[in-house]
């Protein structure tokens, strides 16, 4: 993608964020799982047989959103470089997802701050696949900026870096393969062995991006207050504590740039899960480190876009 296209993108995702009833492709990626599933998951409880049929679900999907993405573009192209064009930004723009990251934790953040706390739960159980409705604020608050952490580089960071390596095809192969993780990549007894390669793939997907989300979440630190140095030894520190490679990264980023702590126990489908804390509570948790939370991870992915859109000019002029 030229630099044009990729700001073009970025802006797009900031002008319109996710309406709910305009077409997206993650969406349909969502239902192509949900049939995937119902065709490749053997009836009968099968460790080997549902292990084979999560492998096929996980590599057709992504190859699929690659080739009907290409396919489109290259349709588009047919009909003149506008429409391709056209085409081009609106696919791009629904890999992004800065926008309803943002609105989804300040719709948490005005919640809490109309003491309305049932509403405030409602809030963060859209953006989260944990247990909400018996969580104190705290528990709130601190789930709230987890989320935009662990988002700021699923959502945002990595998209723009598919974009970047790869174009729109690549990104969408990207959000199917995230969007897999999401919808059955978990480790219980419905999906331990159906979503463990979309849960594997999702890993290896990601840790590029999701240290590149860090350093750009480090490098921003101060405009909410942080210390570049310090934010750099909370990621080296913790930045490993967690079984996922790559979430606890940015989220130690941001709890180091905001010198909070997250992680601790969380009710996941009625088990409590003990997450290892990351940072350190040298401030208490308030709604107001969930708008620094969205400050610092915008300021962070605007840099990255900045660094990348200067890099591709630059490439593109040599």
């Amino acid at each position: 993608m030229t630099s044009f296209e990729l700001f073009g993108a970025f802006l797009l995702d900031g002008a319109l964020g996710d309406p709910p009833r305009w077409p997206h492709p993650v969406r349909w990626i969502g239902r192509a799982i949900a049939w995937g599933e119902g065709i490749l998951r053997p009836k009968r409880s099968d460790p080997g047989l549902e292990r084979v049929g999560g492998i096929v679900l996980a590599l057709a999907l992504p190859f699929l959103a690659y080739m009907v993405s290409a396919g489109a573009l290259a349709l588009a192209g047919r009909l003149g470089w506008l429409f391709q064009t056209a085409v081009l930004l609106y696919l791009a723009y629904t890999t992004l997802a800065m926008r309803s990251l943002r609105d989804a934790a300040l719709a948490v953040a005005r919640a809490l701050e109309n003491a309305d706390l049932p509403a405030a739960r409602a809030a963060l159980s859209e953006m989260v696949s944990r247990e909400t409705k018996d969580l104190s604020e705290e528990e709130v608050i601190r789930g709230t900026i987890e989320s935009v952490a662990e988002n700021a580089s699923d959502g945002v960071g990595a998209p723009l870096f598919y974009l970047t390596v790869g174009g729109v095809p690549l990104a969408m192969a990207y959000k199917a393969v995230n969007t897999l993780d999401s919808m059955v990549g978990y480790r219980n007894d419905r999906y331990r062995y159906f979503g463990w390669a979309s849960a594997r793939l999702d890993d290896l997907a990601n840790y590029i991006p999701a240290r590149l989300t860090a350093l750009f979440i480090l490098i921003a630190s101060p405009v909410v207050g942080g210390a570049p140095i310090q934010t750099a030894k909370i990621i080296l520190r913790d930045g490993r504590k967690d079984d996922s490679p790559n979430s606890p990264v940015p989220e130690a980023a941001v709890a180091g740039a905001l010198r909070i702590a997250l992680g601790g126990p969380s009710r996941y489908a009625g088990q409590i899960i003990d997450k290892p804390v990351i940072g350190e509570a040298i401030e208490k948790l308030t709604v107001e480190h969930i708008r620094r939370a969205v400050r610092l991870v915008t300021v962070a992915m605007g840099m990255m876009l900045a660094i990348i859109v200067l890099l591709v000019w630059v490439l593109s002029h040599l």
